[in-house]
């Protein structure tokens, strides 16, 4: 495996991020989801540290298996508990369950620096 890649984020706040992870094997072909499901992953884990330092830090964004991607999304509501000029690091996982022991994977992993918007309300919002 090539895991984990990196790709480091800006965000901007109070808009929503996607972005795509297509997992590649150690020969370049893509690396087969089918057996990974939703139900018990993937995760997309932002905190302000690694290790236990951030355990108390964490957010839990938004990601979803979907055929041969992980769709990666930083929503609003994820992006209302970032602060600017505070740096962030992620990493996002995919497992599954199996004998005689579980399978986890760390498929991409980086930074995420924040910028705050212009704008004090969020969209739709009066």
């Amino acid at each position: 495996m090539a895991f984990p890649g990196t790709y480091n984020v800006s965000y901007y706040k109070g808009d929503t991020l996607e972005f795509r992870i297509f997992p590649k094997d150690s020969s370049g072909a893509a690396f087969d989801l089918s057996e990974y499901d939703n139900e018990s992953g993937p995760l997309f884990t932002i905190s302000t540290a690694r290790g236990e330092e951030g355990l108390e830090d964490q957010i839990s964004a938004y990601a979803e298996i979907v055929e041969d991607h992980v769709l990666c999304v930083i929503r609003p509501q994820d992006g209302d508990q970032l602060n600017s000029g505070t740096r962030y690091v992620y990493d996002i996982e995919i497992s599954k369950g199996s004998s005689p022991y579980d399978i986890v994977y760390t498929l991409l992993t980086g930074t995420i620096t924040v910028t705050d918007q212009v704008s004090v309300t969020g969209f739709g919002e009066s």
